[in-house]
């Protein structure tokens, strides 16, 4: 069965290397029938949650006028949601974090999502990249009927485009496929 996937890369560089693994599981998805978009965060123009709840009161519709608003349908359209993104100080990058958090307009009408993680680092050992992937659950958590499918952390990767000579590209490429 043909699923909708959306994925969310949160690299600020495009092709960068978390970006570059999207890119490999949206064709090993491709590749399996599903219908694939993926979204460069950073590219959109998003901003941050004010925290003033105008969203509760005015039936989801954020007082912010920006690129999120679209985002948020395509989350809550999506079948399958893939968030991605390098790690930054043990944590996930501004840009898909302000997305995280401006799906509080709508959050109760994103759900029962398979979701897949992606990160990349420089660091060898994958153990910094827990708190990114704890950012990630978190907001899964929040997810009503979420379910965690797969997690891909590419590690040593310090050189823009670095991760081209590594097999996590393949490893992206399975997860896609096998969605």
């Amino acid at each position: 069965m043909s699923k909708k996937i959306l994925i969310l890369s949160g690299s600020p560089r495009r092709n960068g290397n978390s970006d570059t693994l999207c890119i490999e599981f949206m064709k090993g998805a491709l590749e399996a029938g599903h219908e694939v978009e993926k979204i460069n965060v950073a590219q959109k123009n998003i901003a941050g949650c004010r925290g003033c709840y105008f969203c509760a009161r005015h039936n989801g519709k954020c007082v912010q006028n920006d690129d999120m608003a679209e985002v948020l349908e395509k989350m809550i359209e999506a079948d399958v949601l893939v968030l991605a993104s390098p790690v930054y100080f043990y944590s996930i990058s501004a840009q898909l974090k302000a997305v995280i958090d401006r799906t509080v307009a709508r959050w109760l009408e994103i759900k029962d999502k398979d979701m897949y993680f992606i990160a990349s680092m420089a660091e060898d050992d994958v153990a910094p990249a827990a708190p990114a992937i704890a950012c990630f659950r978190g907001y899964m958590d929040c997810v009503e009927g979420a379910v965690e499918k797969g997690i891909l952390i590419g590690t040593g990767l310090e050189e823009f485009g670095q991760v081209k000579e590594t097999d996590f590209m393949r490893q992206a490429y399975e997860m896609g496929k096998n969605v």
